[in-house]
């Protein structure tokens, strides 16, 4: 009963999104109500599951099944992306995003892929969902496509993870070519070269989807779709299975000797230099965007180190988090018309619920004890620091930077109020000026997970989660490091809220790795395709021309050959058939036709006789049967 539970989970949302999509526009009345009804539904499958731990498989290919599984992982991920998905779409319900049938199909299909992603234990069930998730978002951050940069936003965040998605495919062959299968528990064990390559594509998809350096400017497009699709995306969503996919993997990052302390330190510098470009900016979304990369750092960290516990927790946390402060920016566009922080001064004292609820997320994203990110984000760096005082250092950093970024955006949307007649409002969209109770309702909800969910790493807690992910070895931070992480974290908001932060224009545009990407990459492949196009031109096509000018010709001579010798043929044949039929015609009448009238000329001679002996006298037919009675013994007497 528990794996039909399972099969639900992953399939209800797929199915029904699929048939929101389909019916288009003829649904759009019933669809954020059939939505919200999946999404409550998925929140109690994913409990049942948590609980009842099931796995299923169907068989795909020899030695590489399509199998899911709950475990102590997957248990706490899984309930996670549920709720977040529940309040998301009950916020966008709310806000009135649409057309709803499409917005929310499309909302359903993709959290249907993240629950597939979550509970897969193969490679073939991972690629299944890590495609419809990739393909999903495509269509969620374009979800406006008459719109021009909103459709270029979700095809640089597409093609940008589709090139490190392509890790997870060189990983499958590996594991194939290795002979060892495709169970995701099993690749640590899998023996020679192979192993390394891997670990290097699994750690490449990864980092791609996690927004991780070098990969991270995508998630600066991303913010052009609308704010419940940023929600999900950044919290629980694609984003964080980036992060989780590491932490499913930390046992084989470790086996290689390299890819564990890969990982930590392209985790930490992701932190440390994300959270610089989060610090320049100037547009709430992108702010926040910078800020997830950031945060997810951490959680990769996590993974390098082996603190599977530690990241999990931080990954739990940061997703309430995350999906409360997007979900505030995307009421503030929709009621102001604007994200950008400078016109966005005192928007939090306007709308007091909506503002207490944005400031819970913030300090927690600064470190402010004793909310919840200040404990897990502690936790992580107690055990890099049992790996590497460099990788704790820098992380410390890094944690600085959070409460710098936070702390920038708290203070102005708490500043005072700015005019009504602001010219900054509406510069991106009309501004409704209202923002409605249903779209507090999930804010406040979201707050207290992000403030409380800190108890997760403490103990006795922190050590029943290490155990049920299978009893690692968990580190938990001492109170002089936890003391030190709170007095930077304060220190630094109170710094932001009396001096200005520099706001270094490489910074402000994410490092310039778009356009390092446009030329490092996309310069020369155009290049290429240009040659291709040259080349294609001079020598393909000049090919295909000239065998299609001899095909021509051999047609023109096929269609005279046919004109002169196969239409005469058929001509003189059926002038023959003509000729044959015009004497059998003849034929007919003058031979068949007159025997046939000569017979009829008999026939009724011999009738008219006929009727002469039928004179309706009885004495002639007394007379006529003596003669034929005379007949008949004359012919008996002579054949005798």
């Amino acid at each position: 009963m528990s794996g039909v539970l399972l099969w639900l989970l992953v399939g209800v949302p797929g199915v029904v999104g699929a048939l929101l999509c389909m019916a288009g526009r003829r649904a759009d009345r019933s669809a954020a109500a059939v939505s919200i009804g999946t999404a409550g539904l998925g929140v109690l499958l994913a409990v049942l599951v948590a609980v009842g731990r099931p796995s299923v498989m169907v068989p795909f290919m020899a030695g590489a099944p399509f199998s899911l599984s709950v475990d102590g992982l997957s248990a706490v991920v899984v309930p996670t992306v549920a709720v977040v998905t529940l309040l998301v779409l009950i916020f966008a319900a709310a806000e009135g995003t649409g057309p709803p049938a499409r917005f929310h199909g499309l909302m359903l299909i993709f959290a249907g892929a993240v629950a597939v992603t979550a509970t897969a234990t193969s490679l073939p069930a991972l690629l299944f969902a890590w495609e419809i998730m990739g393909a999903a978002s495509y269509a969620l951050i374009g979800f406006e496509w008459r719109k021009a940069a909103k459709v270029s936003g979700g095809l640089t965040a597409f093609l940008t993870t589709r090139v490190a998605d392509l890790g997870l495919y060189a990983a499958a062959g590996a594991a194939l070519a290795a002979g060892a299968g495709m169970d995701l528990a099993g690749l640590a064990d899998v023996s020679g070269g192979w192993r390394h390559v891997i670990a290097a594509g699994i750690l490449i998809a990864a980092l791609g989807k996690a927004a991780q350096l070098p990969f991270s400017f995508w998630l600066s497009r991303a913010m052009e779709g609308p704010s419940p699709v940023s929600a999900l995306l950044h919290s629980a969503a694609m984003v964080a299975m980036g992060g989780y996919l590491l932490l499913r993997a930390a046992p084989l990052l470790e086996s290689t000797g390299w890819a564990g302390p890969l990982t930590a330190w392209i985790g930490v510098l992701t932190a440390l230099v994300l959270g610089a470009v989060a610090v320049a900016q100037r547009d709430l979304k992108q702010l926040l965007a910078a800020s997830t990369a950031a945060q997810l750092g951490f959680v990769v960290l996590a993974a390098g180190v082996g603190a599977i516990a530690g990241g999990t927790a931080h990954l739990v946390a940061h997703a309430a988090t995350k999906a409360l402060l997007f979900l505030a920016a995307g009421a503030w566009l929709t009621a102001l018309g604007t994200k950008q922080l400078g016109a966005l001064h005192g928007a939090a004292r306007r709308w007091r619920v909506l503002g207490v609820a944005f400031a819970a997320g913030a300090l927690a994203l600064a470190g402010i004890p004793p909310l919840s990110l200040w404990l897990t984000k502690d936790s992580i760096l107690a055990s890099a620091l049992d790996a590497s005082p460099g990788l704790y250092a820098v992380g410390l950093v890094a944690a600085a930077l959070s409460a710098a970024y936070a702390g920038k955006a708290l203070i102005v949307l708490w500043q005072k109020n700015a005019p009504e007649n602001n010219a900054a409002f509406d510069t991106e969209q009309q501004g409704t000026r209202h923002v409605g109770p249903w779209q507090n309702v999930p804010l406040v909800v979201l707050a207290i997970g992000s403030a409380g969910l800190g108890v997760l790493v403490i103990p006795p807690l922190i050590t029943v989660l290490g155990n049920s992910l299978g009893g690692q070895n968990v580190h938990t931070p001492g109170a002089i490091e936890l003391t030190v992480s709170a007095v930077i974290a304060i220190a630094v908001v109170i710094l932001v809220s009396r001096f200005r932060l520099p706001e270094p224009a490489w910074a402000l545009r994410w490092l310039g790795l778009e356009q390092l990407a446009a030329r490092l990459i996309v310069a020369p492949t155009m290049f290429l395709a240009r040659k291709l196009a040259r080349f294609d031109d001079r020598v393909v096509d000049a090919a295909v021309t000239a065998g299609a000018r001899k095909s021509l010709a051999l047609a023109k001579l096929l269609a005279r050959a046919d004109d002169s010798l196969l239409d005469g043929a058929v001509d003189s044949s059926a002038r023959a058939g003509l000729r044959t039929a015009r004497i059998s015609a003849a034929a007919d009448r003058s031979l068949v036709d007159a025997a046939v009238e000569s017979g009829a000329a008999r026939v009724r001679k011999l009738g008219s006789l006929a009727r002469l002996a039928q004179s309706g006298q009885v004495h002639h037919y007394y007379i006529q049967a003596v003669v034929i009675l005379t007949a008949g013994a004359v012919l008996l007497i002579v054949v005798r």
